[in-house]
């Protein structure tokens, strides 16, 4: 569902989410309905609204009514299609979450990792519990995301409703790891973590005497094979991060997998998510959606469609897909070294074919086999927002693919800066009428032949979602 992950899966799943029927009545129509339609919670509509925004002819653009029911002024705006389909297939959310830590001496995760905080305040400010970055607070993430329904607009409206808690639940895995800013993960939980205190020549040496005890071909090692590999991969905080968002995403479809069986859920969707924490955004994309960075008035695209990304993962799910292939001699795993039988029942860093970052899973026998794989793959994509100062107009700008279907990133770059420079700088309503005025760019004006946009070409007649979000409130998060 949710990577360029894709990069998150496969950058935060395939293209789409798990198929399905066709339409938003399936041929299971006696099944229940779990998730029944709606708009956007943010967007407060009442069920009149709601029936009125789904007019194919006039096509009203939906904006929010109050700047503060989204944080860091974040501007948001949405069109219905111009007939391909009865509802609106794009879904959207948006929250700001704190995931608490697992209970001491737990190993599984707390089923219910997180409270749920929207700002009552402008701007998302006194949202509660600063970010864990002296290990004494729970963790706090800020989470935007686009979902666009194909064959119906059940799946979207299950993946709005579920996949932040996906992701929460694996960031609770790391939590402690992650609120511990000055040490590296540890490559099998319950050993020693790294410190970054340590000289860079003391560092490897221990790294490589780590790797070297007890592996196979090692000097004073009982096994006379010859040796494979010694060094170790360090996997850093932002990896964990990434491997819990693409985790997320292949967790989403197996629940809509299982769901769909029982619930009358239609079609599949694509997903593209923000995650902000730490002084970091995260984004993950699935399909055809898009986000990128204006700063500036400089273009930083922030992710591609869902394509295959690499030959590790091209390798890797082929040794899935067809394992007599290895010879029963290699594991499709990946992990930041060789797996030692001492390890085996233990929790180890690990990556497949779908991700880009890693996370920890229980060490099985298999598992000791060599690894196919020993090398980087593309990772998801990340923008250090602590790092930089940013200005009023400085935004990253979220749209599904009703949007980039008519218009270039340096259209959209040049639409938003032009609308946001004529704006009062301390107008906090300015980033939702931005919004506004990209997809009426993007829609265009109904003429004779139909819907039109500048120089008389066909505008956009999907769907069109769009997220404008300031980024200088992430430096006031620091």
């Amino acid at each position: 569902m949710l990577t360029r992950v894709k990069s998150a899966v496969a950058n935060f799943m395939g293209g789409m989410m798990a198929g399905g029927s066709n339409g938003d009545h399936p041929g299971g129509s006696d099944m229940p309905l779990k998730y029944p339609y709606s708009r956007p919670e943010f967007l407060g509509l009442s069920p009149d609204e709601i029936e009125c925004s789904a007019d194919h002819i006039a096509r009203p653009i939906l904006i929010l009514k109050e700047t503060k029911r989204l944080p860091w002024s974040t501007g948001y705006a949405e069109v219905i299609n111009a007939g391909k389909s009865t509802l609106n297939e794009d879904q959207a959310c948006c929250e700001v979450l704190v995931v608490k830590r697992r209970p001491a001496g737990s190993s599984t995760p707390n089923r219910t990792p997180l409270t749920r905080r929207r700002s009552s305040l402008p701007n998302g400010e006194g949202m509660g519990p600063r970010e864990c970055l002296d290990g004494s607070e729970d963790l706090t993430l800020h989470y935007w995301a686009l979902f666009d329904g194909h064959a119906g607009s059940g799946v979207a409206v299950a993946a709005s409703r579920l996949l932040h808690h996906h992701i929460a639940l694996h960031l609770q895995e790391v939590t402690e790891i992650l609120c511990t800013p000055n040490l590296l993960p540890p490559t099998c939980l319950g050993e020693e973590p790294i410190n970054h205190h340590l000289t860079p020549t003391s560092q490897r040496a221990l790294t490589r005497a780590a790797s070297l005890r007890g592996a196979a071909g090692a000097p004073g090692s009982p096994s006379t094979p010859p040796t494979r590999f010694f060094t170790e991969k360090k996997v850093s905080h932002e990896s964990l991060v990434i491997g819990a968002i693409e985790n997320a995403f292949k967790d989403m479809d197996v629940q809509i997998e299982k769901e769909k069986a029982v619930y009358n859920i239609s079609g599949g969707c694509t997903a593209l998510v923000v995650v902000y924490l730490l002084g970091k955004l995260y984004v993950g994309n699935a399909g055809d959606s898009r986000a990128i960075i204006i700063r500036a008035g400089e273009v930083i695209p922030m992710s591609t469609e869902f394509t295959p990304e690499s030959e590790r993962r091209r390798l890797q799910f082929l040794a899935y897909m067809q394992p007599h292939l290895l010879g029963n001699e290699f594991t499709h795993l990946e992990f930041p070294r060789r797996v030692q039988r001492k390890e085996v029942g233990k929790r180890m860093l690990y990556r497949d074919f779908t991700m880009a970052g890693w996370a920890y899973k229980t060490i099985e026998d298999d598992d000791l086999k060599f690894p196919l794989i020993y090398g980087e793959g593309k990772k998801v994509r990340t923008y250090p927002l602590a790092q930089y100062e940013h200005e009023a107009d400085d935004v990253l700008v979220l749209g599904t693919d009703g949007l980039w279907d008519v218009l270039s990133n340096q259209e959209v770059a040049e639409a938003v800066t032009c609308f946001l420079a004529n704006c009062d700088p301390d107008d906090q309503h300015r980033y939702t009428m931005a919004a506004q005025d990209l997809v009426m760019r993007a829609r265009g004006v109904l003429k004779d032949r139909g819907w039109r946009i500048s120089n008389d070409r066909l505008g956009s007649g999907d769907d069109i979602s769009v997220y404008i979000i300031p980024l200088m409130y992430g430096n006031k998060q620091n």
